[in-house]
């Protein structure tokens, strides 16, 4: 596979400065040459111009790792399943972002370049369709599940129930990708709140954000009886198998939920095994699922739940054993830090702690200390951050 890594490192230091523009351009051109790729797209394109350049940015800094990068490319290509992306659409792909680099190169884009991107390009699409078609084998590209209930627990937040139509596997800790009929193309992850059940329901914990238009329509606008799609369970932060240490469950917000599904594992299947959940909130209120957790505490005595009330880290110094557990932490980014921050702080090996990616959804990965790069020109551009929807 011929990657060229250092010449695509190079040209793309050039691209980062102007990436909205360039994704700007990258749509136009792909839309002026198959317009029928638009429908496999959502009606408003800025989060997906941002999926494209962290896209992008991955598959650029992982290029001389390759174990990284096939991990890389076969969850993107796994990924697109659910957008019907089909292996003929990836030619017109790549005929675009060569016409989009070729234009914000600058000087850095010569012919050794379009070479060394075109074989890229190349290897990464082949890469991409066969996770797919493995994928395939397995499973489905989505779900289609019915809510079987709706829970308002405040203005903002509601926990949902859902029935695929046929079994979704996952591990306690992983999210799902959902889209609802009033946004077709719009997926958002959600981690889901409970073990497996016999009965292969899935809860939701889902809090409607400012400007969500997924969030806000599974709280606000969604009913038992409605439908939504499932993507293929997703994440890393799942129980060691192999382990057998007493476990420090820390969750803010609705955190809450992959702790949770992590708890009632741990409740059905070890029950020799000590759990401590502490559930962080800024308000009382914001302790929407208490009662829940106390039944659970109830029938299984080795859980203990202890509710704290806090605009800053929870405080964690006078949880027993705290130096022998398996530490997990789920919630808002700057909670989730903060809290691994103390962690370290109180000597807990940083191998026992885990928690998702702290980087947001959209912020590009970047290049490693020492990586050579080219003059760059003026930063045009201010890039924001995306609030989850």
């Amino acid at each position: 596979m011929s990657w060229e890594p250092h010449i695509i490192k190079e040209s793309f230091t050039w691209l980062e400065p102007v990436a909205d523009d360039a994704a700007g351009y990258f749509y136009g051109r792909l839309f002026a040459a198959e317009p029928r790729l638009r429908t496999l797209f959502p009606p408003a394109m800025d989060v997906q111009r941002r999926r494209l350049f962290h896209a992008l940015a991955a598959m650029v800094w992982s290029a001389d790792s390759p174990g990284a990068l096939a991990e890389t490319l076969g969850r993107l290509g796994r990924g697109h399943r659910r957008y019907g992306v089909l292996p003929e659409h990836y030619p017109a792909v790549g005929t675009a972002l060569i016409a989009t680099l070729r234009k914000f190169g600058g000087t850095v884009w010569t012919p050794e370049a379009e070479a060394a991107w075109t074989a890229a390009y190349r290897s990464a699409a082949e890469i991409m369709i066969a996770a797919a078609e493995r994928d395939a084998e397995r499973s489905p590209a989505w779900w289609v599940a019915e809510v079987t209930g709706h829970d308002r627990r405040s203005g903002d937040l509601a926990v949902l129930a859902l029935r695929p139509a046929r079994p979704l596997p996952f591990e306690p800790g992983q999210y799902v990708p959902v889209q609802v009929s009033r946004w077709p193309r719009i997926w958002r992850p959600y981690s889901l709140a409970g073990a497996p059940r016999p009965d292969g329901t899935l809860r939701l914990h889902v809090r409607a954000v400012p400007g969500g238009w997924v969030s806000g329509a599974l709280v606000r606008h969604t009913r038992p009886g409605d439908s939504v799609l499932l993507g293929p369970a997703l994440g890393g932060m799942t129980l060691d198998p192999g382990s057998r240490r007493d476990l420090l469950l820390v969750a803010g917000g609705t955190g809450l939920a992959p702790l949770k599904a992590m708890a009632e594992r741990v409740a059905v299947s070890s029950r020799d095994r000590g759990v401590h959940l502490v559930a962080a909130a800024r308000t009382e209120g914001d302790l929407y699922d208490l009662p829940d957790l106390l039944a659970l505490a109830s029938a299984y005595p080795r859980l203990q739940i202890t509710p704290m009330i806090s605009d800053g880290p929870p405080v964690l110094d006078e949880v027993p054993g705290l130096d022998e557990r398996e530490v997990y932490v789920a919630g808002p980014v700057e909670m989730v830090r903060s809290t691994v921050d103390a962690l370290h702080r109180l000597d807990v090996p940083p191998a026992r702690i885990h928690h998702d990616p702290l980087e947001a959804e959209f912020t590009s990965p970047r290049a490693p200390a020492g990586t050579p790069t080219s003059p760059r020109p003026p930063d045009r551009t201010t890039r924001s951050p995306v609030p989850p929807r």
